[in-house]
């Protein structure tokens, strides 16, 4: 099971109420949350290896350089030489590195690569699993990892992570017409304005989905674009001939790394936390009371 942990503290964030505190009076919702999503998701799912994906890097500027619009409107500071800040809610901030210390003290594998974001994680550890695999995420892009012979899966949670939508390749069809390989190019056609990717203009959703199902894949789109006796209607292949520059770059922006260089770390489920004094102290500190007992219960169940 991988989670985009960004993903999942952010919902927990928005989920909980401020008003759940530590002892000095610190906001500590989203810790609270995701302590309680992961014991959910443990117990409903008992996977057998569990990893806490991390952005190491939430916009990488290889990405940057391609597009320079991705993300931007979700920089809250530049910096020079290194990951720019992210706008976050100001009491969600210095909740991460609690989150961070309370993974690391249960034993959760924590993994994160410089200049990758989680998703890129995820895509290389996917791609490595020998066995089925489970992608915790509230963010579509995943969806391009879906892929039934190998048993990759999206567990979209609607409500919490009680309520989870389940991605394999039919339900991916029946949603959006297309199987996994085929979403990453759905989702470059369409673009993504919380991502700051323009897309196509003028292509949507559905027309992109219907290209796809008609040409095969971008490349084959695009060269029905270029083939003047194609079935594209003239409106239609000149925005594809306008969007050429776009549709140069976009691809290596929105497909998911899978060969990212990954330090080694033990992913299996803990079954005790791995350092016991140390989180007794973190639960102290922060008042972390049930949500963290529940979760080492779980694991230990």
């Amino acid at each position: 099971m991988l989670l985009d942990t960004a993903s999942l503290y952010f919902r927990a964030y928005f989920g909980v109420p401020d008003s759940v505190r530590a002892p000095d009076g610190t906001p500590v919702n989203a810790v609270r949350g995701l302590l309680d999503f992961i014991a959910r998701l443990v117990h409903d799912h008992r996977p057998d290896a569990l990893v806490a994906c991390m952005d190491a890097d939430w916009r990488p500027q290889w990405r940057v350089d391609l597009i320079p619009s991705y993300k931007a409107h979700r920089v809250a500071e530049e910096v020079e030489g290194g990951p720019d800040a992210e706008e976050t809610p100001d009491t969600l901030g210095p909740q991460v590195p609690v989150i961070e210390q309370v993974l690391d003290a249960v034993g959760i594998a924590r993994l994160g690569a410089a200049g990758y974001e989680a998703d890129d994680v995820i895509g290389t550890l996917a791609t490595r699993a020998a066995g089925p695999v489970d992608i915790v995420t509230g963010d579509r892009d995943l969806f391009q990892l879906v892929d039934d012979a190998r048993a990759v899966r999206v567990l979209y949670p609607v409500k919490g992570v009680g309520s989870l939508d389940v991605y394999d390749g039919a339900a991916l069809a029946a949603k959006y017409g297309v199987d996994g390989a085929g979403y990453a190019d759905l989702a470059v056609l369409r673009g993504d304005p919380s991502d700051g990717l323009p897309g196509v203009r003028g292509i949507g959703e559905k027309t992109a989905s219907k290209l796809l199902d008609q040409y095969g894949d971008l490349d084959g789109i695009r060269a029905a674009a270029a083939d003047p006796v194609s079935r594209l209607t003239p409106a239609q292949r000149t925005k594809l001939t306008e969007a050429a520059a776009y549709l140069d770059v976009a691809p290596t922006v929105v497909r998911v790394a899978r060969d990212v260089a990954l330090p080694d770390a033990d992913l299996a489920l803990p079954r005790t936390a791995r350092e016991k004094d140390r989180l007794a102290e973190l639960a102290e500190r922060w008042g972390l009371g049930g949500s963290l007992q529940r979760l080492l219960t779980t694991l230990a169940g």
